[in-house]
């Protein structure tokens, strides 16, 4: 069933910058049930500080969790004790999920996706799950996570070569499911900006776990289309039956990062009009959050304590070197 969509005004909080970073790109945050921040920075070009840093509360950050895991460079031999290409991070509960896609500047897949899980009181490194051969292309980028607690899986996007992916953590072994479906595929190669056409094709992207329904929302970056599957049905055997649960949900902005909150509302960017939006799930009804400069390509959210944090990634503004550009980390009062 699709979700009618009625759009309303409201009264938006001011928006808090938390961290800014001068020539490095963030793309993802991250907020641990203890309030702690993390933020990851791609692989996209040569000069990456670091992979993964922890952001403290006077406006600095730290490799995490440690120097060495930062170290690798281009070009370097690659083992799993190294970062090469991460593109996203996620705390849940005491561990911090680092999702490596091993796919350096969009040139393919040199090495099997890896995601690396770190206990956030000792900073030790608890396990590796490396992706099947099944799981992934050579085009591959694994893009984003979600952790199910109650089926003790991982689900993740693929917006190099369309597609989810599915991580069973208690036997580490992975699956891939609607690979090449509509629901997973983009359906534009362009986006529209007012500083010109930004010109890519990007499959599933954004990433949502409903954990009260057990539902899982995702969409295509460069598309308009929302959709959503049953977690249950994701493990079914027979493929058809699997594309046969898709539900198409709504037509929205075309977004990057999605997070849903326990009120059953779910964030999304507007990336082309530079806003936040809120989603509310069982009405439909939907309102802008933030808007403005402050929102540069809103990447990723992360939710704590009723405070929405999000990263300008500034992806549609860079036209080559980055080293005099802003990238930051943004946080937000939400109702």
């Amino acid at each position: 069933m699709s979700i009618i969509i009625f759009s309303c005004n409201a009264k938006k909080s001011e928006i808090e910058n938390v961290i800014n970073f001068k020539g490095q790109q963030v793309t993802g945050v991250t907020v641990s049930n203890k309030g702690r921040v993390f933020a990851n920075f791609p692989r996209w070009r040569a000069n990456v500080k670091n992979s993964v840093v922890e952001v403290f509360n006077n406006g600095t950050a730290k490799a995490f969790p440690n120097e060495s895991w930062n170290s690798w460079k281009l070009g370097q031999a690659f083992s799993d004790q190294v970062f090469v290409a991460v593109q996203s991070v996620v705390a849940f509960e005491n561990i911090l999920y680092v999702l490596d896609t091993r796919n350096p500047l969009f040139k393919g897949v040199i090495d099997a996706p890896k995601i690396f899980a770190f206990d956030l009181n000792s900073h030790q490194i608890i396990k590796t799950y490396t992706l099947s051969k099944e799981s992934f292309h050579n085009n591959s980028y694994i893009n984003d996570l979600r952790v199910d607690k109650k089926k003790n899986k991982i689900y993740f996007t693929d917006s190099g070569h369309a597609g989810i992916v599915v991580l069973d953590l208690n036997t580490g072994t992975s699956f891939r499911v609607l690979d090449n479906h509509k629901s997973t595929l983009a359906e534009t190669n362009q986006l529209t900006f007012d500083n010109g056409v930004w010109t890519k094709t990007v499959h599933s992207d954004g990433i949502a776990l409903d954990t009260k329904n057990d539902v899982l929302y995702y969409h295509a970056l460069t598309g308009y289309s929302l959709y959503a599957i049953a977690t249950d049905k994701l493990t079914l055997e027979n493929n058809s039956e699997i594309e046969n649960n898709v539900q198409f949900i709504a037509k929205t902005a075309a977004p990057d990062g999605m997070i849903i909150d326990d009120a059953g509302a779910l964030f999304y960017a507007d990336l082309e009009n530079i806003k936040i939006m809120q989603l509310e799930l069982s009405s439909g009804q939907i309102k802008v959050v933030a808007e403005g400069n402050k929102v540069k390509w809103a990447d990723t959210f992360s939710l704590y304590k009723n405070t929405l944090y999000y990263t300008n990634s500034r992806i549609n503004e860079v036209q080559g070197n980055i080293n005099e550009m802003d990238f930051s980390i943004n946080k937000i009062k939400i109702n």
